[in-house]
């Protein structure tokens, strides 16, 4: 790293150790969320931050966690706490905690269910300074006296939207319980409901406030498009494009595990490998396909949304949403997987008849309409629908120009080889 960017982590106040271990990760200069957020996270101030996947979050909470433990006396007890809805996201924080610390001496763990906890017993034993916890395995060991959290300084609750969404939301707040009053807490959430914002107020003191980007509008770099398709026209569809040129590495999406199972096979069948990551699959194997998938040498993951929602991998060139999701927000997590770090990429949706009223509510959210592509299904399959035609927009709403009564935009699918970073 030049100087002057390895200067510019130090102006954010990061001690010579830090800046040393993020020079070495590679790291070019500070994302916005992390020039927002690690000044006031490193005087100890209270934050909130708005902030999707891909936009260095991580780093936003792990680089100031890091230095103010160095910082400080050790007390033989947990003195960190990051809560987390997954294990994949755990384990990612995890692997970065080692990076970012690598310098620092701090020791650490990692705790989720899924796996059996006897090695989670042992590295609690080593009296971790920074515990990285999902909250179903945490509130399990605190209940067989493995863990005490009365010595926690520095409270992270990281993705607290989807820790609502999956039902934590209460063991959040029996853990939250157990910490002292007298710490620093730092809630991210990608958007914020109701819930998360009332949660916020009733344990954050006075605090910061970062949003790195619009809470409801889509990555500029990637290129959205939505296929009309009957339900029994999406596998052979899904197959021609994962043929397609420059569709290199592609996270598909299904509504539930049974359907991620089942396009998985149908791919494999079709001589496309790929491999399915859901709630049901054992720990070991969704770790193996995600490791295949970092690696490249699996160019295609099937998943669901509560499997993905901890997936940070560089270089996925194209989601696909197979099933468009139930919760307009989570369209916008979804295709938050490409297109990351400025880099391009595509998302690409399928709606059948039922699935209209769906897609109707992501416009909504985003507050415009996604283009059509245009292309052509197999031979023998069902044809690709017609689109229906554009609403009439209502004062202050989104539109798009009217097509000609029964045309579609000209426009062709022609997937776009990302760039890389």
């Amino acid at each position: 790293m030049p100087v002057a960017q390895a200067s510019a982590f130090a102006a954010l106040g990061l001690s010579a150790p830090l800046v040393r271990a993020v020079q070495q990760e590679g790291y070019e200069k500070p994302t916005p969320i992390q020039t927002q957020a690690i000044p006031d996270a490193l005087q100890g101030r209270d934050l909130l931050g708005c902030a999707q996947t891909g936009t260095g979050k991580t780093a936003a909470f792990v680089l100031p966690m890091l230095q103010r433990l160095a910082a400080t006396p050790r007390t033989g007890g947990i003195r960190a706490l990051v809560l987390t809805p997954t294990r994949e996201l755990a384990a990612q924080i995890c692997e970065r905690v080692s990076a970012y610390g690598q310098h620092l001496g701090l020791r650490h763990a990692v705790i989720y269910g899924g796996v059996g906890q006897r090695a989670q017993e042992i590295a609690l034993s080593r009296n971790p300074d920074l515990l990285v916890a999902t909250p179903g395995r945490l509130l399990d060991l605190m209940q067989q006296g493995f863990i005490r959290l009365d010595r926690v300084s520095i409270l992270v609750l990281d993705e607290a939207d989807r820790m609502l969404d999956m039902g934590f939301i209460h063991d959040v707040r029996r853990i939250i319980a157990t910490v002292p009053k007298a710490r620093q807490t730092l809630l991210f959430s990608a958007t914020m409901p109701r819930e998360i914002g009332a949660l916020a107020d009733s344990i954050l003191i006075d605090p910061v406030r970062v949003s790195v980007s619009p809470q409801r509008t889509a990555a500029d770099t990637v290129e959205q498009s939505v296929f009309y398709v009957e339900k029994e026209g999406k596998r052979a569809l899904l197959e021609k494009l994962l043929r397609g040129q420059g569709v290199e590495r592609t996270l598909v999406f299904t509504r539930t595990k049974h359907g991620a199972n089942r396009v998985s096979e149908q791919l494999v069948r079709a001589g496309i490998d790929s491999a399915a990551i859901h709630g049901n699959k054992s720990q070991s194997a969704r770790e193996r396909a995600l490791e295949r998938f970092r690696a490249g040498s699996l160019p295609v993951l099937v998943a669901t949304d509560l499997a993905a929602r901890g997936i940070d991998v560089e270089g996925v060139s194209h989601v696909i949403n197979y099933d468009l999701p139930n919760v307009p927000e989570s369209y916008v997590h979804r295709i938050g997987r490409t297109g990351r770090a400025g880099a391009s990429g595509s998302a690409i949706s399928f709606c059948n008849t039922e699935e209209r009223p769906l897609l109707a509510g992501i416009e909504k959210l985003l507050r415009r309409r996604i283009p059509v592509a245009e292309g052509e299904v197999p031979r023998g399959e069902p044809a690709v629908m017609q689109a229906p035609a554009p609403r009439q927009a209502a004062p202050g709403n989104y539109a798009r120009p009217a097509a000609p009564s029964g045309a579609r935009p000209a426009r062709r699918f022609q997937p776009r080889r990302s760039r890389s970073r």
